[in-house]
């Protein structure tokens, strides 16, 4: 889909890989700059370019999955010493600062941040162009959301807004307090609810819907009870009747998906790696026709397996098993073109997620015996196959909490929520330190753990100016 994009495009945000390995925020050659984002034809383009930005590897093309999920209880690595230990050292909690996943995830989300600012500096300039205000909302969700990322995987980071000629004076901003960042992007959803249409005007495009819903998913994680149900409140969704039905090529940007990274096999470097990745090694011939490797990645644990309830319909939707017993992520299987080129989009916001912030979100208000909340949790749990819950069996708004937790887990296992969920309920250090480790001696997790590091690059190209997590 994104490489429609002509050659100067593909550049927009790239920073270059000079010896320091820093941030380079100054993509733009001087012709490109001045030749360029002058027609409303050109500005699509670059608004294409954003998007493909969350492709990168370092986002969800690849990384993304091993910082939200493999960290989690959920996933494990069937190897913890390929790749030199970097899939390992993550999983097991003993990472470091120049470890390579933390610093292409830093890396490739500023360089979408970057595209973000270039788009909304120059959109203005543009006469004639019918597409701009949904343009200007589609690049300030997609911004807010590389930023949410961001602060939640490593708390206060620079907060880049404006279109850097000279990456030395980005350099000096240091880091920023996430509260400040967290304004900007709330300021951004805010923002972007008001201009996009209700219907996306590009295939897999960011909607009035999607705004919403990460914004409330942005008040939920701060703790702003009333902020977040008014913005779920707005989003208007369905539930599709069968689970099975949100996953796999033929089902893609279905009913209930608010807005899903899109990628397309076939050899033309829009191809998605998951089949590849999540296929457990010596599995390859059998799950995924034997086209490419099989890296054993994101492979589901005992404990996630066991944690289902009997009768639940999703696990088998979530998790297979091979001929030789190995547990699989099933969510992402497709026979790809070639190796890691798969047609699996990316789901980052669901309806279901929506209904289950909500439900969490008014039990944070004030817990109400078998009131909206309960219902709201009932139709994901029905759907399901599961019984509903009544205040007998939930009695306080702790129970209640734990009801949620667990659900979110089972229904959205694979989607890149269950580290975050188990940071935002507080429940992290003890979920993660009674976890066992099927593949390793899990590391004790503390408080410092929570974060992940700052890639030691940033910390010596900028000479301190961007400063160490805690514990790295």
């Amino acid at each position: 889909m994104y490489k429609q994009i002509i050659l100067v495009i593909a550049v927009i945000g790239i920073f270059s890989s000079c010896s320091e390995e820093k941030i380079q925020l100054s993509p733009i050659s001087q012709e490109s700059s001045s030749n360029f984002y002058k027609t409303p034809e050109q500005i699509e383009q670059a608004v294409v370019g954003v998007y493909d930005g969350l492709q990168l590897s370092g986002q969800y093309g690849k990384y993304f999955i091993y910082l939200m999920e493999v960290r989690s209880d959920n996933s494990r690595q069937q190897s913890t010493t390929s790749s030199g230990g970097i899939y390992g050292d993550l999983d097991l909690f003993r990472m470091e600062a120049t470890n390579n996943i933390v610093e292409l995830a830093w890396n490739d989300c500023y360089k979408g941040i970057q595209r973000c600012n270039i788009v909304l500096n120059r959109i203005e300039s543009v006469s004639n162009n019918p597409k701009k205000n949904v343009q200007i909302g589609e690049t300030k969700f997609i911004r807010a959301l590389t930023y949410f990322n961001l602060v939640r995987l490593f708390g206060d980071v620079p907060l880049i807004t404006a279109e850097y000629d000279d990456p030395f004076e980005a350099f000096n901003l240091g880091r920023t307090p996430k509260a400040e960042v967290y304004a900007q992007i709330i300021k951004d959803l805010t923002e972007a609810s008001q201009l996009l249409e209700n219907e996306a005007i590009r295939a897999g495009g960011a909607t009035k819907n999607a705004s919403y819903a990460l914004l409330g998913k942005v008040h939920l994680t701060l703790g702003n009870t009333n902020e977040a149900i008014t913005a779920l409140k707005n989003v208007s969704g369905v539930l599709l009747p069968n689970y099975l039905d949100n996953f796999g090529i033929p089902n893609e940007n279905s009913d209930e998906s608010l807005f899903e990274v899109q990628f397309k096999k076939g050899g033309i470097g829009e191809g998605s790696p998951y089949a590849n990745l999540f296929t457990p090694s010596g599995a390859a011939a059998e799950l995924i026709g034997g086209v490419g490797s099989a890296a054993g990645d994101n492979l589901p644990t005992q404990d996630l397996y066991d944690s289902y309830q009997v009768g639940d319909l999703r696990r088998d939707v979530t998790i297979g098993k091979t001929s030789k017993g190995v547990y699989y992520t099933k969510k992402y299987l497709d026979k790809p073109f070639k190796d890691l080129d798969g047609d699996n989009n990316f789901i980052v916001l669901r309806y279901a997620d929506v209904v289950l912030m909500l439900a969490e979100a008014l039990n944070e208000q004030g817990y109400v015996a078998n009131g909206e909340a309960f219902t709201l949790l009932n139709k994901i749990r029905n759907r399901a196959g599961l019984s509903s819950f009544t205040a007998s069996n939930l009695e306080n708004q702790n129970s209640f909490r734990t009801a949620v937790v667990n659900e979110r887990r089972w229904e959205l296992a694979f989607e890149n929520h269950r580290w975050f969920d188990l940071i935002r309920t507080g429940k992290a250090i003890e979920v993660m330190n009674a976890h066992k480790s099927e593949t390793g001696v899990l590391n004790t997790v503390t408080n410092e753990k929570l974060l992940f590091p700052i890639p030691q690059s940033q910390v010596d190209a900028t000479n301190g100016k961007i400063t160490p997590n805690p514990g790295y």
